[in-house]
Order: structure tokens, then sequence, then C-alpha cells
């Protein structure tokens, strides 16, 4: 039950049953992706893959939670509780498309889509502009603020990076419609490519990797690092592999959480692919009921301290979309809270707003508006 609340939550698997799901699922089977089968021929190559399906390195502890406290977490989530919405509308920023991309930077556009900028390149991840992160645009975690700009308004993007096949990280419309508008090839973790193959995208821009494999864009290197996650699209887990990411430049380092919880995996990254001068960290969507798949902001702070001896954290996973109880601005003030007494630069960009570099500007707390 516990898994199911998770994927109920969220937004990996939204709609499980009944007749009103088979309503509201009508029009919608393409974005559900490829079945086993197609994803199989590729993911069994991986030592990671035993028995069907992706494994973590570290294994998930189980929960204590009953069933009363399941149904209640479930129910405090699903219900329209004002503390998990913005109070006033989130400001955004329209960011400008005729920058130059610089040797390091950072455009965050809501929950875990950012365009990354390392050395002249960029890399846009998780991108998902569609209304609700679902696989029915009718039910579903519905955004918390509309999205800074249009796909189509977005500069020439080198690459997209994706970290797993939840709905609030692949989104089919915006992977479809980033297909016609850019000419950028898509990094996915093993069996991700199936899905994109689903969604007619062609094979010559797919590259999928497993944990610890890279491939070259130019001068940048891209690696697929390990997450501390799980993936599934409808009723299938597990079948494709979740990842975080590794974008390294000739002269900087970005590290990209993607969907995780804590473990001795980011220890393990900063030392094979560190140290970043950047950290995109997930802090938002986490609870004591499903620990190790989603870290806390503390726990961010601590992976970032993992990869990195003083580079920049900017969070993630955080504002845009409903997933979990906890008060909508809750995390980062946690993350505040916690950078502060590790000495850890931060920035929080309002949704849109490009971050280029540390400075000695005070913290824009633009949530407590």
């Amino acid at each position: 039950m516990m898994r199911e609340a998770v994927r109920l939550i969220g937004g990996t698997a939204a709609i499980v049953g009944g007749g009103w799901a088979l309503r509201a699922l009508q029009g919608a089977p393409s974005a559900l992706g490829a079945s086993p089968v197609e994803i199989g021929a590729v993911a069994k190559r991986s030592p990671n893959y035993h028995d069907g399906v992706f494994v973590n390195l570290e294994p998930a502890s189980e929960t204590s939670l009953t069933r009363e406290q399941q149904f209640l977490l479930v129910r405090d989530v699903v219900a329209n509780g004002a503390v998990q919405r913005p109070p006033a509308p989130v400001p955004l920023v329209t960011p400008a498309a005729d920058v130059p991309a610089a040797d390091l930077a950072v455009t965050w556009f809501g929950h875990s889509s950012a365009v990354i900028e390392v050395d002249g390149y960029r890399i846009l991840a998780d991108p998902v502009w569609s209304d609700r992160c679902s696989p029915s645009q009718v039910v579903g975690p519905h955004r918390l603020h509309p999205v800074p700009a249009p796909l189509e308004a977005l500069p020439a993007i080198d690459a997209v990076i994706i970290s797993h096949d939840h709905y609030d990280h692949l989104d089919v419309d915006t992977i479809k419609a980033l297909a016609n508008t850019q000419r950028s090839t898509f990094f996915v973790p093993l069996g991700i490519g199936a899905h994109l193959r689903t969604w007619r995208i062609p094979d010559d821009r797919i590259v999928e990797l497993d944990w610890n494999e890279s491939a070259r864009l130019g001068e940048l290197t891209l690696v697929c690092t390990p997450a501390r996650h799980f993936s599934g699209r409808f009723v299938n887990r597990d079948v494709t592999l979740w990842s975080s990411w590794a974008v390294i430049g000739p002269r900087h380092r970005a590290f990209f959480g993607g969907d995780t919880g804590y473990g001795t995996i980011f220890a393990d990254i900063g030392s094979r692919h560190g140290p970043f001068d950047l950290t995109l960290m997930p802090i938002g969507a986490y609870h004591p009921g499903w620990p190790d798949i989603h870290m806390n902001p503390e726990e961010a702070v601590r992976a970032h301290r993992d990869v990195t001896d003083d580079g920049l954290l900017v969070p993630i996973h955080w504002a845009t979309f409903r997933l979990a109880p906890h008060p909508w601005s809750e995390p980062v003030e946690r993350l505040i809270t916690a950078a502060g007494g590790h000495g850890v630069p931060i920035a929080v960009p309002r949704p849109g707003q490009r971050v280029e570099k540390v400075s000695d500007t005070p913290l824009d707390t633009w949530w407590r508006a």
C-alpha cells in the first residue's frame, strides 16, 4: 500500500484503478510509453537489472506505517490543503532567449526542469511543460504556477537529459514538441529510449546509458550517474533505469540530482566525477514514509557536500507540483537553515530566472511575499 501511495502522490502513475480512471485515461495511451517487452531488449544488458527489473545499489528500507497512517497520508496530499499551495501567485521571470551560453549558469523553469549552461553548451534537464504531470490532462497533480516561457522561446539546446520516466520528469507532449523545435540529442537512462521510440523520436537522436557510462557531446562528457529511486509509468515498476547526471566540460562541472533519496552513491559520484562547480539537488516531496527515494533539504545539503567542496547549490523538485503533504515553502526554508549551518552557498531563483555565478547579493526570499 505504501508504494501504491507513493505512485499516486508522486505523479508516477497518477491513475491506477476504477471506472473513472479508465475514462480519464481515454486518449492518453501513448503517454504510457513502451511495454516491458519493448524495454527489456536494452535493459537486460545491464548488471543492475535482475529478474526483469532494475535495482538500487542501496536497497530502500521498508516503512513501518500502518494502513491507517498510509490512508491519512494519501488523504492529506489529495485534499486541497491551503498550506500545500503558494499563498499568492508565484512570481515568474521571462528568460531572455538571446543571451550567449555561459561558462556556468542555470535557468530554473520549475520543479526539476532547468537549462544548465556549462562551458558554452546548453543542457535541458527533465523538461515538463504540461499543465499536469500525469498520463491524463484531466486528473493528476496540476501546476501551482505557469511555465515561465513557452518551449518555442527556448534558445538552441545542445542536449536533453532525462533522470527517469515518472510523469513529473518525462512528459510525452514536451518530448514531442522538443523533437520538432530543437535539434538536440536525448540522453536517457537504459530503457527510456523505448519510450522515446514509441513517441517517434529517431534512433539517431537517442543515447541510452547505464550507471557510470558516459557519452561525448563536443567538448562535454555526459555521465549517467546513479540515483536511489524507482521508475514506472503505470502498473509496471522498475523496468527502466533511473539516474542522476554529471555534465563535465573542459573548465566546469555541473551535477543534476534528478529525483533521489540520500545514500553513499553521492560520495562515490563526487570521488569519480567531482568536484562540481554547480549542483541541482532535489529538496521537495519528502515524507518519513519514503525516506530512501526522496531527499529532504538537510540530506540535499549533505549530498551537495559529498560531491563538491565549494560549489553552488540550486534547489529543484519543489514549488511546482503538490506531491507530498508538507507546506509549500517548507523545503526552501529548511534548505536555508541547513546550508547556512554548513556554509554552503545557495541560490533560489524564481521560475524562469537565470543564475550565472555566486555573488554577495542577499538571498531573494521571493516565496515569502
